[in-house]
């Protein structure tokens, strides 16, 4: 039966996935309005919280039980979180809202109705980029628009995309896939390990052949909260599983020889390329800023993983300008790689 706004009522338009671990202060922002859009399943997934999580995602799971599930399991971290929210997904499409952030309903709204049209066209897109909104802590918002890569308002496919900027990043914020394309990526994310949002958009993205892009600024991903992950001092402690996410983004990436051989879009390429660049920018800058001997042991040691592994990569990732100065040795290379640290960072969107 297709309801009023063109979606089959036994099959949501998108499902929106909500990682949670002891989110209970923050968890009603990210759900408010959600469960009055029409075309929407919300899976709340409470990874093992040990705070009032599980009980609030029930409530207001049972205030909206037709578009509401909620996924208790024992703690498995972000990247096993997904995974579970992804298992159970019923809507066509599928878009992960980390806890602490929310999504802007009038945009929303407008991503929905275009959902609709695309499957009532039967179109058949793999994947809707969008912009999205760094909210900074004590800050003015800054937007991340994607206009001068992606065409507007209609379906495209990567020979008629343009370069991405420096500072133009496509995080997981600004994807929703289609679910079924998810799947047969064969995407399981590492549990118990942070920024595992990167194989979330390489892994995927390698099978994207047709697109649309919206310019709306759906997303709102909050910056500034203590403790989080993205904060520099947790970044340093959790270095070890920067290192562990840059292992498997390399070994997503696509081979030159797949490139040349037509199986990969050159352009979509060079959008991998970017974004593990940018990547492994950020974690190199991370174990200098740490500073202590095992830290710098261990950079070296990734880059020469890089080196055995792919010559050419090396020799491109370190040509960049924060590839050479988020490895200078010495006082002046230290501060140079701090310096390094902070543009990686919001070349990624980190800050």
């Amino acid at each position: 039966m297709i309801s009023s706004s063109g979606w089959l009522e036994d099959v949501p338009l998108l499902t929106v996935v909500v990682p949670a671990y002891n989110a209970e202060a923050y968890l009603g922002r990210s759900l408010d309005e959600l469960g009055t859009v029409d075309g929407l399943e919300v899976v709340i997934v409470d990874d093992g919280s040990t705070d009032r999580t599980g009980t609030l995602a029930d409530a207001w799971a049972a205030r909206n039980p037709r578009s509401v599930r909620v996924v208790h399991q024992r703690n498995r971290g972000h990247g096993g979180a997904i995974n579970a929210g992804l298992a159970v997904a019923r809507g066509a499409f599928l878009k992960v809202l980390d806890a602490d952030d929310w999504l802007d309903i009038p945009s929303l709204r407008t991503l929905l109705a275009h959902l609709a049209d695309l499957e009532r066209r039967g179109e058949n897109v793999d994947a809707v980029f969008t912009d999205f909104v760094h909210e900074r802590a004590g800050k003015t918002p800054r937007i991340a628009r994607f206009d001068s890569v992606f065409p507007a308002d209609r379906v495209f496919t990567w020979d008629e995309t343009e370069r991405f900027s420096r500072r133009q990043v496509l995080m997981m914020h600004a994807i929703v896939y289609r679910t079924q394309l998810l799947r047969d990526s064969g995407l399981q994310l590492p549990e118990h390990t942070f920024y595992v949002d990167n194989l979330f958009v390489m892994t995927p993205l390698s099978l994207v052949r047709r697109m649309r892009y919206l310019p709306i600024p759906l997303y709102r991903y909050f910056i500034g909260r203590e403790g989080q992950s993205v904060a520099p001092e947790t970044m340093v402690r959790r270095v070890d599983q920067q290192l562990r996410v840059n292992r498997l983004a390399l070994a997503a990436l696509p081979t030159q020889k797949q490139v040349a051989g037509g199986e990969v879009p050159l352009q979509l390429h060079r959008a991998l390329l970017h974004h593990l660049e940018g990547v492994c920018a950020v974690t190199s800058a991370t174990l200098a800023r740490g500073g202590t001997a095992a830290h710098l042991r261990e950079r070296d040691r990734f880059w020469r993983e890089v080196r055995a592994e792919s010559p050419w990569l090396y020799t491109r990732m370190r040509r960049t300008l924060l590839g050479t100065t988020s490895n200078l040795p010495g006082q002046a290379g230290r501060r140079a790689t701090s310096l390094a640290y902070h543009v990686a960072r919001r070349v990624v969107g980190f800050s």
